[in-house]
């Protein structure tokens, strides 16, 4: 996992496919804010983004998921939400496909706990863990952007 702000891509570290991304012009934290909710896919590219409303609940009431073949870059536009992260490979033969490529971890240790406000973002590359919108405080409502990025972007980049 990857953690940084948009307004601060240099000090994240990332690779240079996603730092291509978050770099694109109409992936400004601005850029973002002001889209409407919905997918997002610039013309040409195998990345998509979805953005919209979310409420954060207690974590026990949110599940563990991770990818094969897709990174997730979880971008927060509006409120804040703690992601919870494993630092192992969980996955099991009988875990839950919800969606192609959404396995649901039954019984997972997540050691590492990560805050998002405005403008910060947690890459999670194929097979880490995350449970996501967990509520800070109390459970309230977020606005994000979620990118998309085909794990073969990433070859020979990590």
């Amino acid at each position: 996992m990857i953690v940084g702000n948009l307004n601060a891509l240099s000090m994240a570290g990332l690779p240079p496919s996603l730092r291509q991304i978050l770099a694109h012009p109409q992936a400004t934290f601005a850029a973002l804010g002001g889209r409407e909710d919905g997918r997002w896919q610039p013309e040409n590219c195998r990345w998509y983004c979805t953005i919209g409303e979310a409420h954060t609940q207690p974590a026990v009431e949110r599940h563990t998921e991770y990818h094969h073949q897709w990174a997730d870059i979880q971008v927060m536009l509006v409120g804040c939400e703690v992601i919870n992260a494993g630092t192992r490979d969980i996955a099991q033969d009988n875990d839950e496909e919800r969606k192609p490529d959404l396995f649901i971890a039954s019984d997972c240790q997540l050691p590492v706990s990560i805050i998002l406000h405005p403008g910060d973002f947690a890459v999670f590359l194929p097979g880490e863990p995350h449970q996501a919108l967990c509520a800070v405080n109390a459970p309230g409502t977020v606005r994000k952007a979620v990118f998309k990025v085909p794990g073969d972007m990433l070859e020979g980049q990590i």
